[in-house]
């Protein structure tokens, strides 16, 4: 990996505190939608180590279920990293927006 997630451009922000606010944040990101845009989504999550889990199973999983049931693509890259000293991030993007940026 030649670069890091932090540096794909990121279309919207989700800051999630609970198990309500990652499932309110797949529903978002599934209806915008990852098949026309050339930026990614990022969620950011405290480092509590089991919401964090939670919520990052939440995310992952519902995205995928979520673009499957409205019939979008789900050919979907997504990192997950140390944001900062109180956050954990996940950074998701479609394969061919991440190819048309070069990465």
């Amino acid at each position: 990996m030649d670069f890091h997630p932090s540096q794909i451009p990121i279309e919207k922000t989700f800051d999630i505190k609970d198990e309500k606010d990652a499932e309110s944040a797949v529903e978002e990101m599934v209806r915008i939608g990852f098949t026309n845009q050339k930026k990614g989504f990022k969620v950011l999550m405290p480092k509590d180590k089991r919401l964090a889990k939670r919520a990052g199973y939440i995310v992952t999983t519902g995205l995928n279920f979520g673009l499957r049931k409205t019939n979008q693509e789900r050919d979907v890259r997504y990192w997950t990293f140390i944001h900062d000293e109180e956050h954990y991030a996940i950074v998701m993007i479609g394969s061919k927006a991440l190819e048309e940026l070069g990465f």
